[in-house]
């Protein structure tokens, strides 16, 4: 198996949700967002960027983030990632991950195919992570891009999201033991 740890090109499917892209606005009638408020980068990112803020996120400056491979963001300054805890796995077989600008943190998709069923859904990572059970208004074109990558493997939100958390319930704790 290569080093995913040094590949930055994104996966097939993420970088054709990519190409597409989030839409996000502000409702100034209702005072509520309609959309997701995220924004995929063209690649991973760089390993010392993400060891840059990681560090400065946990007041750890022993680690380095090594352990995630980051796709994605928010306004907020929320990241969305693969988190490299299955040996051997493929990128795509790995579990996602938010971490938020305030602390929060959790896994939210088992790997890339329920993700993609995420976004098809019409929920974005951090979306995912606060209300899996939000009502949502689903997307077509993650939709196709779902089927392409991901099929027969359609379920709603909370169940990709309840799974993704029952299968790594310590997360968080792992997350605790890096924060100074």
């Amino acid at each position: 198996m290569a080093d995913i740890s040094e590949d930055l090109a994104l996966p097939a499917a993420l970088a054709e949700v990519a190409q597409i892209g989030f839409e996000w606005e502000w409702d100034e009638e209702t005072d509520e967002a309609r959309g997701c408020d995220f924004e995929l980068y063209d690649q991973f990112e760089e390993p010392d960027r993400t060891a840059w803020w990681f560090r400065l996120w946990t007041g750890n400056q022993e680690v380095d983030g090594s352990e995630f491979r980051f796709f994605g963001t928010t306004g907020a300054g929320d990241y969305t990632g693969f988190w490299l805890v299955r040996p051997e796995a493929m990128i795509i077989d790995q579990p996602v991950v938010h971490i938020g600008s305030e602390g929060e943190r959790g896994v939210i998709a088992r790997d890339l195919g329920d993700l993609l069923w995420l976004f098809a859904a019409g929920l974005g990572p951090a979306e995912a992570f606060r209300d899996p059970d939000s009502p949502t208004q689903p997307n077509e074109a993650f939709h196709t891009i779902a089927e392409r990558h991901a099929p027969g493997r359609r379920r709603v939100p909370i169940q990709i999201v309840t799974a993704a958390r029952a299968e790594f319930p310590h997360f968080s704790d792992l997350i605790d033991a890096m924060c100074r």
